[in-house]
Formats: structure tokens, sequence, C-alpha cells
């Protein structure tokens, strides 16, 4: 009998594959796709990424089904938004084509890594400006790396299925309002010291941003207020992540006979669920997580029993029967590579 390998038990995201996807831009062309043995990179110290953020990345998974076939969850999806983050920092568009052929290489020569659920391969596409050259602030790379980095995982937050701590912040936004929908590392950056500062104070798992009392997102994760057949999230705009897990958990809840509210809200519209509603967090690496209590102006606010409440489990139930091929995919959202 095949053996399948167990979920790394560290953190999430320290543990990689054997192999991974390389190519380069230069003279406004792609070069050839290569797979081999993941290897540190060397670059000029003027390299435009590391002066000028010239970088953005995707986060997306494949996982192992109950017919131990190993399906990409959404990999059309997250290429575009790849391309799009790509565009607003001007760097390289990847070809739909190749950046699709690079995940499904990657995966395909790493599913020997790819453990059961509630592990999966978590992959993640980079993108990064290569030119040396530290006079080029106002200006974007003329060359740059397109790779694919394969990291098998287990549960996202340490502890598995368990509800979340999550702190309230009124004053300061996760990103600038109009870089807010890119996948880059300073918008994870600009949350880090905030988050860091709560976690030490208050013991909590994630910071809520919303400034001026608009609800937004937490530093890793969409937000959710859910409640019996009605779920209420804010509606997309350029501020925040537009998460595909969201977009995976709103079109099943919408099939489910939810109603579906994208709109914006307010800190004080968030409490009044507290008695009889959930909270949940969104995202690939997280999946959707369930919020037992927030700390609001220093005063805790539970969640109903301030557990993961039924109606969180449920859609996570749908969507996670999808990843591993004990449901029906009716959206064509999974791509089963060779094994």
């Amino acid at each position: 009998m095949k053996s399948i390998p167990e979920a790394p038990s560290g953190p999430f995201g320290t543990v990689f594959g054997d192999s991974f996807s390389v190519v380069e831009w230069a003279n406004g062309a792609w070069g050839e796709p290569r797979i081999g043995p993941i290897e540190p990179f060397s670059f000029h110290p003027a390299t435009h990424v590391l002066h000028y953020g010239s970088a953005c990345f995707e986060g997306l998974k494949a996982h192992r089904g109950i017919d131990d076939v190993v399906r990409i969850f959404r990999l059309e999806r997250h290429v575009e938004r790849m391309q799009q983050s790509a565009r607003v920092l001007r760097l390289p568009v990847p070809d739909t084509d190749l950046l699709s052929k690079m995940i499904v290489d990657t995966v395909t020569d790493n599913t020997h890594l790819v453990p059961a659920s509630p592990g999966s391969l978590y992959i993640r596409p980079t993108l990064i400006g290569t030119e040396p050259n530290i006079g080029a602030a106002a200006a974007p790379s003329k060359t740059a790396l397109l790779y694919v980095l394969p990291s098998p995982v287990g549960d996202y937050f340490k502890g598995g299925i368990r509800p979340l701590k999550v702190k309230v912040e009124t004053e300061q936004p996760r990103s600038t309002p109009a870089f807010g929908s890119v996948k880059t590392g300073a918008n994870y950056a600009m949350a880090l010291g905030i988050t860091l500062d709560a976690k030490a104070e208050l013991g909590i798992d994630q910071v809520l941003f919303a400034p001026d009392g608009d609800v937004q997102e937490t530093g890793a994760s969409n937000f959710l207020l859910l409640r019996d057949k009605e779920i209420l999230t804010k509606g997309l705009n350029s501020s925040f992540l537009h998460g595909v897990t969201r977009d995976s958990i709103l079109t099943l809840a919408r099939d489910m006979g939810y109603q579906v509210h994208e709109r914006d809200f307010t800190v004080d519209e968030m409490i009044e669920w507290a008695d009889d509603g959930e909270a949940a967090l969104s995202g690939t690496a997280a999946v959707l997580g369930g919020v037992g209590s927030m700390i609001v102006d220093g005063e805790e606010i539970v969640f109903g029993s301030g557990d993961v409440g039924p109606t969180t489990l449920e859609l996570r139930q749908a969507l996670t029967d999808i990843h591993v091929g004990s449901a029906e995919d009716r959206y064509g959202w999974t791509t089963a590579v060779e094994s």
C-alpha cells in the first residue's frame, strides 16, 4: 500500500518540498521555466526588490483527496489575482498558461509530499524585480524572477479548530486604501507591529482592522459575521484583499440558502451580532476559523457561546469536502494533477 506522509508538526510554512519551478524575465520576454531542487538565490546588493519592494505573491493549496487524487484548489482564480497584483506593482505580468503550468508542474513533482487532510501542500508563487539599480525608485525593474515554492503544511492555527481571540484596531488601517487588494509583503509588514504588540499584551491570535469604525480584515484573513442562514461581510473594494476562500465560502453559502450581504458595516453593528451570531476569519491558510471573542476598547466581547459556532463549522465542512473530493465540485474549482 502506498505510504501517505503525515502533515508537518512544525510551524506553518517552515517545511518545504523537494523541488520548485523558476523562470526569468528579461528583454521583455519570459524564458523557459525549469524544475529543480530548492536552493538559495544569489542577488546583487542593489537588486530592485530589496530597495523598492517590487514583489508580489500568491497562496493556494493542493489537497490529497479521499480517493488519493491530489487536486489544486481554484488555480485559475489565484493566477488571475497574481496577474492583477503584478499589474499594480508594474512588474511583468505572467502569462496565464505559463504560471498555471509552473504551479501544476511544481505540485506534480512534489505529490509524494502532500499529506492527507487536514494537511495539504501550500503553494507560494512569487514574483520579484531583480534589476541591480538603486536609482530606479520611480521606474519598474527591467528584469524579474518568477518562482513557485511548495510547502507541506498542517493546520495554520496552533491547536487546530479552536475559537480565536481577536483585537479590534479602530485607528490604524491594515494597508493604504488603494493598495490593500494587492498581495504584497508591504501590506503584511504594515500590520506586523500592531499585531505583535497586541499578541504580547493581550494574548490574541489576530488583529481586526477597522479604521474609524469601518470593519475591514485582519492582518492575514478576511472577516465574516454569520448566523443562521445569514452572512455579513464587507463589500469588495481596493482597501482589502479579495480573498479566494472568502469568495468560495460566499458562493457555497448562497447555494445552501444563505442570505449574503456584502456591504460596509461598523464595529457597533458587529458587536450587535455577538449575542446570537458568529464571527469567522477566512483565508487559504486558515480556511474558516471561528472567533470566540474580541477585545474592543479594552472590553472583551464574547460571540455566542465563545466556541466555534455551528454555522462556521457547516460552511468550513462544505468547503473542505470539495477540497478532498468527498463532495461534487459543481463549480469546476479543482485541478487534478498526476501523481
